[in-house]
């Protein structure tokens, strides 16, 4: 892959959206899960960005906390984060990427369809996550589901709205200015 300076650009400033908002979360008594922020920033960079740059950007985010960069949720970072109860969902980060991104550029201009494409992307994310932390806390799926996803729904929900919102304003601008 070939990449140019504008997208070399957009895929580090995206990152570092990512970056910047993964770590702001909230620990809730009710599960191993904090509230983050994170979702919020991959549904937003995957708006503007689209499946391929966004994904990037997801990656690169990913990369530089298994580096060590403290960019996870309550700013940790290294193999032991991505690796412990709350990996799957840093690595469904990717999926959800991948999924959102491909309906953001094959029915962007159709919000339904658009729509459906993150509430998939959300359910494939929450897959990963709940696996993975039933796994490691051998918990039933059941469970697991209780622990990390039934609380959360409302609020993805929310953080859903407000990034497509915004992203879809900020992908038009960029589109309209060529940068992507």
């Amino acid at each position: 892959m070939k990449f140019n300076v504008k997208q070399l650009a957009l895929i580090g400033l995206m990152a570092a959206v990512i970056c910047v908002l993964g770590p702001l979360a909230l620990a809730i008594p009710i599960s191993p899960v904090p509230i983050s922020l994170g979702s919020l920033a991959v549904y937003f960079v995957v708006s503007v960005l689209g499946m391929k740059l966004g994904t990037i950007s997801v990656s690169v985010y990913i990369l530089l906390g298994l580096a060590g960069v403290p960019v996870f949720s309550n700013f940790t970072a290294g193999p032991s984060k991505l690796f412990g109860p709350t990996g799957g969902y840093i690595i469904g980060y990717i999926f959800l990427a991948l999924i959102c991104g491909f309906f953001v550029d094959k029915f962007g201009n159709t919000l339904s369809i658009y729509l459906l494409g993150m509430i998939l992307g959300t359910i494939v994310l929450y897959l990963f996550g709940t696996v993975w932390l039933g796994y490691l806390l051998e918990l039933s799926f059941a469970q697991a589901l209780m622990a990390g996803v039934l609380p959360y729904i409302p609020g993805d929900i929310i953080k859903l709205a407000i990034a497509v919102a915004l992203g879809i304003q900020v992908r038009k601008r960029l589109l309209k200015a060529g940068l992507i």
